[in-house]
């Protein structure tokens, strides 16, 4: 894979005409289902539409599960035809329970995608052995920049980066990208040649999704974000949507089945993450995903 040297970070924002027509976007036509396989942008990875997530509530609600538990529900997914699966250095736990989950299972009939925290003073390389390790794998599918949530995160984050695009040359990443909170941060994925995939807050009611303040306890600006997330798209980017159920807010199905709806029909997103705690949930998450797509 080709180097991208630091150079190449670029920063910018969408024009005024883009936001101002985010309201109007058609709808993306009809077909597929939750399970079928998707290309992420250019990347040439596949996962399914729908992912498993295992940070719900920062990953405490999978772990509380225990590992007998949460493995049965891992392979529901699985049976079910979710081969996308996805965790997080900050979950606590969870890489070591996904590995335990899917050992025995054949590695190229699943997809697997880790987030890092970008800390000072901890080596990019021996992170990611580390975390390939707790999860019984040798490589990553996707490998996620987690929380980048300030304007400046594409040059305070070049170490990481430079990291990553080296574990990749090894062979331990194929592809890679950023999860970001908040809109000063999410204006800098438009044009970031850096970036293969983005991970991005998606719902219709705005609930836990981006605004100014990256960590606000109002509603975020869904045109802004889905006129983003349109231009990244554009761009040849893959995007992952989150909080596609408000981090658990949306407790009315009727609810759950139009945040499915607006993500992939109006915004347009290539695959959405949804952490479960049984397979009740799993099921109807299939369920609202086809109905979607459907029409």
């Amino acid at each position: 894979m080709a180097h991208c040297s630091r150079r190449h970070f670029l920063k910018s924002s969408l024009a005024a005409g883009v936001l101002a027509g985010a309201g109007k976007l058609p709808l993306l036509a009809a077909g597929g289902s939750a399970t079928d396989w998707v290309t992420l942008g250019r990347t040439g990875v596949k996962v399914t539409r729908l992912a498993f997530g295992t940070g719900s509530m920062s990953g405490a609600v999978q772990r509380n599960l225990g590992q007998e538990e949460f493995t049965r529900t891992v392979r529901h997914a699985y049976e079910r035809g979710i081969r996308f699966f996805e965790t997080s250095e900050s979950y606590g736990e969870m890489h070591r329970m996904l590995g335990i989950a899917l050992k025995g299972i054949p590695r190229d009939t699943y997809r697997l995608m880790s987030k890092v925290t970008t800390r000072e003073g901890t080596d990019p390389q021996a992170k990611i052995d580390e975390l390939r390790k707790l999860a019984q794998t040798d490589y990553f599918d996707i490998l996620l920049l987690h929380y980048q949530h300030v304007a400046d995160w594409p040059t305070a984050t070049v170490r990481w980066q430079d990291g990553i695009v080296e574990a990749q040359h090894k062979q331990a990443v194929i592809s890679r990208g950023a999860s970001v909170h908040g809109l000063p941060a999410l204006r800098q994925v438009p044009g970031n040649q850096w970036l293969q995939t983005a991970m991005i807050r998606v719902n219709h009611r705005g609930t836990k999704m981006d605004a100014e303040d990256y960590n606000t306890a109002g509603l975020g600006n869904v045109p802004e974000v889905v006129a983003h997330v349109k231009k990244v798209k554009s761009e040849g980017m893959g995007v992952i949507s989150m909080k596609l159920v408000g981090e658990g807010a949306f407790t009315n199905r009727e609810d759950r089945k139009a945040a499915m709806r607006f993500a992939f029909r109006n915004a347009g997103v290539d695959t959405v993450t949804v952490g479960y705690k049984n397979t009740a949930e799993i099921d109807e998450a299939i369920e609202n995903l086809n109905l979607a797509l459907a029409g």
